[in-house]
């Protein structure tokens, strides 16, 4: 693992140590990881909205498209 040394102001550095204490972080560092982790998964979440935006959509929009959306979604959340 590679070491990083971040400067934070007083204020931001009391939230951290705040939050490690009250929410069950072991270290500071910790909950940096975890919050680079969470920006990872949104940034990957966007652009999966945004080639899903741009793949276009074929035929009506109706109930048995959201239906069958659903269905390929379950699909591949739960594989058999």
């Amino acid at each position: 693992m590679t070491t990083m040394n971040i400067s934070l102001p007083d204020g931001l550095k009391a939230f951290v140590d705040e939050l490690v204490q009250t929410e069950g972080y072991g270290t500071s560092s910790e909950y940096m990881r975890e919050l680079i982790r969470r920006d990872q998964d949104r940034r990957q979440f966007k652009a999966h909205l945004v080639a899903g935006m741009r793949s276009g959509i074929e035929g009506p929009m109706d109930a048995a498209f959201f239906t069958a959306l659903r269905q390929r979604a379950s699909t591949k959340l739960n594989p058999v």
